[in-house]
């Protein structure tokens, strides 16, 4: 029993999780709406009854009911209902969805359970079909009818065709199959020859509406085969009427017709169209078509019995036909330039004119001839000028004052149109100005003049970088009251064009008047490229060159520079179009910056790319003075080491020479032991210049001039002599000689020239070879050896009385 008790509660929720997923709600509660379909905006009123012994698993007690709305909850009102139900009331006071389901649910198990559901639905009345047109198809005879739906009522809908004939009883005609717009009535259930109310009825859940009745005779609106064009031909010859022989299609014979014919010219716009056409076949005249010009042909019918909502049979394949040609007629309008050819008295001429129109070219030109002057008598003037284009450059001699001008085609010869060569020395023309006229056009306005005018002259060239000549870029106003004129030949959107006016008056040409325009602008396709001038700590000059007018697209307003450091916000400057460059003021020294350009017209804008900058952390007045204070401070320098270096005294004081005795030549020939000799005491010493204390005098070797180099040595050298000299004295320099009669040798402390040398004579007091006994010296010891000078100062007598021992 314990096992079997457990095993309910499992039972009852497997039952419900089933009931769930195959209903999505319990049997055990009835949902009901009021009304289930309704207006949109309308209220809704729905209830949920729950019957407690249909929905086992329920607590005992009070059930709690609730509502959800697609998934939304709203609230409701819940009672107690007969036989022990519950009843929850919903009221929605303006329901704005067109479809949605309403649940109720019950708490079981602490959740929500789906008992109950309920589908609302909201929308429209249908609308009224609009534009029933019905036609009969001559093959089986059903009658086709057609209708356009109106708005979306949001509901579903139903259309049915039905009609009423002479029974005066409303029949079904047929129903549309998927939620198309038309159907076909069969022939048995129609009345041929009879009227008939046709008309369509829209029904769904709010109501039913019909579309206006359409009062026919089945065969009216019967759908014809086209006529066939069988020929067409000009009647009589050289007139501009035509013939033309049609037939009927051979389910028609029977019937009485009504026709259209329609043609048109390959230039013309739109069909010219001819109606009125009545008679089962035959043939049919039409005039006022053009000479030499090709000409399409197409033909209709329908019942001439038939009302204006008949149908009208399908165009008949085109048929083409070119009429014949005659003689060119009417004048040329032409222009000219001309100026004298230099020697030889000619006149060099630019003659140009514009093609006859078709009306007047009456075929296809084949060419225009220039002459002196206008035929007469059957003579052929001097042709100057034979060409198929419009325009020729030709010399004629100089007074001419006019030409002849005349176009030809295989029939003939147009009457010569006379080209007065004037001169252009009239009043010109004020307030000229031109603006757009559309995409490809222009509208030119100017003043009228105050004299007479005949006729303008308008020219228009294409400003562009590399210049080039437009032939038919010019028109000719033949209205001499006329202050506007249309230009449309050759003109392109985003194209600066120049544009000149002449007046043409009694006698004489106008000076022409100029201006320039476009007939459509947008941004310039490129921005300048800025380039760096100058910069400063401060200042920044930039320039640029000017856009080509190829990249402008526009006239250019004006241009902005634009610029911003890492710690600066972006700062902007605008420049009138017609300048190149641009000086930044108020920079920071030795900042980054980053500048670009902006070029604008009516239009719109375009940036150039970004050029990094770095000021400088000085001007150049003072880098200038920098490297000129350094200029001064190391030519100075220069002065004083060049001074330095050349001042032997300077030199002295500052770095005095200073002899290494263990470098001297002295040095070496110091014996190993030297004779002890007694020492003085420092206060015998009387101050005073330095004194040699002993002198060693060596012999030159017989036979050996001074100034000259020794022989080579023999086999057993001499023995060396040993010289030492000994200065006493603490603080006193030690200076060390060797004199003999070779001259004298000592020690260079600076790489000077050589000292001379000086020679010790024997004998000769003048400078001789005369003997005496006495060593005389040919001149002073120079300043510059320190050793001599000494001997100079302190032992002139010691070194004679030396000598003489």
């Amino acid at each position: 029993m314990g096992r079997r008790g457990a095993g309910t509660p499992f039972l009852l929720q497997l039952s419900l999780l089933l009931l769930l997923q195959l209903g999505g709600t319990l049997g055990c509660a009835s949902v009901t709406v009021s009304p289930p379909v309704v207006p949109l905006g309308s209220a809704v009123t729905a209830s949920c009854t729950i019957q407690r012994e249909l929905c086992p698993g329920l607590e005992q007690g009070r059930v709690p009911i609730s509502w959800v709305l697609d998934n939304k909850p709203v609230a409701g009102s819940q009672r107690q209902g007969p036989g022990g139900t519950e009843v929850s009331s919903l009221t929605l006071p303006r329901f704005n969805h067109t479809q949605a389901r309403l649940f109720c649910c019950v708490e079981w198990n602490g959740t929500k359970q789906r008992v109950g559901m309920a589908e609302i639905r909201a929308g429209y009345p249908p609308a009224k079909p609009l534009n029933l047109s019905c036609v009969l198809n001559l093959d089986d005879y059903g009658l086709t009818c057609q209708w356009q739906q109106g708005t979306n009522s949001h509901l579903p809908t139903s259309f049915v065709l039905k009609y009423m004939g002479s029974r005066a009883q409303a029949v079904t005609g047929c129903m549309p199959r998927g939620g198309h717009s038309h159907c076909t009535v069969p022939r048995q259930l129609l009345q041929l020859y009879r009227q008939m109310d046709i008309w369509v009825s829209a029904t769904n859940a709010l109501g039913t509406t019909e579309s206006e009745h359409l009062l026919i005779d089945p065969m009216d609106v019967a759908k014809l085969d086209p006529p066939t064009l069988q020929s067409i031909q000009s009647i009589p010859f050289q007139t501009d009427c035509i013939a033309l022989a049609w037939d009927v299609a051979r389910g028609t014979k029977h019937m009485d017709l009504q026709c259209e014919l329609r043609y048109r010219a390959p230039e013309d716009p739109a069909w010219a169209l001819v109606s009125g056409i009545i008679g089962q076949a035959g043939t049919a005249q039409r005039c006022g078509f053009l000479f030499g010009t090709q000409y399409s042909f197409q033909m209709r019918c329908r019942r001439s019995s038939a009302s204006a909502l008949g149908s009208w049979s399908e165009w008949s394949p085109s048929r083409n036909y070119t009429t014949h040609e005659k003689a060119p007629t009417g004048k040329l309008d032409a222009w000219w330039g001309a100026q004298p050819a230099g020697a030889g008295g000619q006149l060099e001429v630019q003659l140009r004119w514009k093609a006859p129109r078709q009306r007047e070219a009456n075929g296809r030109v084949l060419g225009y001839r220039v002459t002196l002057s206008p035929r007469r008598s059957g003579r052929d003037p001097p042709t100057v000028c034979n060409t198929t284009r419009t325009q020729c450059n030709f010399s004629v001699p100089a007074g001419t004052s006019k030409v002849c001008l005349s176009a030809y085609n295989a029939v003939g010869e147009s009457a010569p149109t006379e080209v007065i060569l004037l001169e252009r020395t009239g009043q010109p023309l004020s307030g000229l100005r031109a603006v757009p006229g559309g995409e490809r056009s222009l509208w030119v306005h100017w003043e009228a003049p105050l004299a007479p005018v005949t006729a303008y002259v308008l020219e228009w060239q294409r400003v562009a970088a590399e210049p080039g000549h437009c032939s038919g870029c010019w028109q000719m106003e033949r209205d001499g009251a006329a202050t506007t004129a249309l230009i449309q030949d050759g003109i392109e959107p985003f194209q600066r064009y120049n544009i000149s006016v002449y007046p043409l008056y009694e006698g004489t040409v106008g000076v022409p008047a100029h201006t320039t325009a476009y007939s459509q602008q947008k941004a310039p396709s490129h921005a300048p490229k800025l380039h760096l001038k100058r910069i400063s700590k401060s200042e920044a000059e930039l320039c640029w060159e000017p856009l080509p007018v190829e990249v402008q697209n526009g006239f250019i307003t004006s241009y902005t520079i634009f610029w911003a450091s890492s710690i600066t916000s972006m700062a902007s400057a605008t420049v009138s179009p017609s300048l190149s460059s641009f000086a930044i003021r108020g920079l920071k020294p030795s900042t980054l910056y980053k500048v670009h350009i902006m070029a604008s017209t009516a239009a719109g804008s375009t940036n150039g790319t970004s050029l990094t900058l770095v000021t400088t952390v000085l001007d150049d007045s003072e880098l200038q003075f920098l490297f000129l204070s350094l200029g001064l401070v190391f030519v100075g320098l220069m002065v004083l080491l060049i001074c330095l270096q050349k001042n032997e005294r300077m030199k002295e004081q500052l770095w005095p020479s200073v002899p290494d005795p263990a470098n001297s030549s002295l040095g070496k020939w110091v014996p190993a032991a030297l004779p002890q000799e007694p020492l003085q005491s420092l206060a015998a010493r009387e101050p005073g210049p330095a004194a040699i204390s002993t002198v060693t005098v060596l012999e030159g070797e017989p036979g050996k001039q001074p100034g000259k180099e020794p022989p080579a040595l023999s086999a057993a050298p001499p023995a060396l002599p040993r010289p030492y000299v000994r200065q006493e004295g603490p603080g006193e320099p030690v200076q060390y000689a060797r004199v003999g009669a070779a001259g004298y040798r000592g020690q260079r402390l600076l790489p000077e020239p050589a000292p001379r040398f000086y020679e010790n004579l024997r004998g000769r007091g003048d400078g001789g070879g005369g003997g005496g006994g006495e060593w005389a010296f040919l001149e002073e010891p120079p300043a510059t050896f320190p050793l001599l000078q000494g001997l100079r100062i302190g032992g002139a007598e010691e070194l004679h009385e030396c000598r003489a021992d």
